[in-house]
């Protein structure tokens, strides 16, 4: 399963399923090294500013997303 399969069939899921992998994932990453961290970040960044590049991305103004996300968990 690639990675855009695998978040396409996660955000299928209900928010409170979401959170619950996104908490597992977080600390399967307190294993890493903070170099390690660094480096995905720096990788997540560089795919993001890629995807921005290639017009593809989704951009939305930062207001839009924590008022939605606000909405989501009331």
């Amino acid at each position: 399963m690639s990675f855009e399969e695998l978040k396409a069939e996660a955000l299928k899921m209900s928010p409170k399923s979401r959170a619950e992998l996104a908490k597992e994932l977080l600390v399967s990453l307190e294993t890493l090294s903070d170099a390690e961290i660094e480096q995905l970040w720096i990788d997540e960044a560089i795919r993001r500013d890629d995807e921005i590049d290639r017009g593809v991305a989704q951009i939305r103004p930062a207001d839009e997303v924590f008022n939605r996300a606000r909405n989501r968990f009331k």
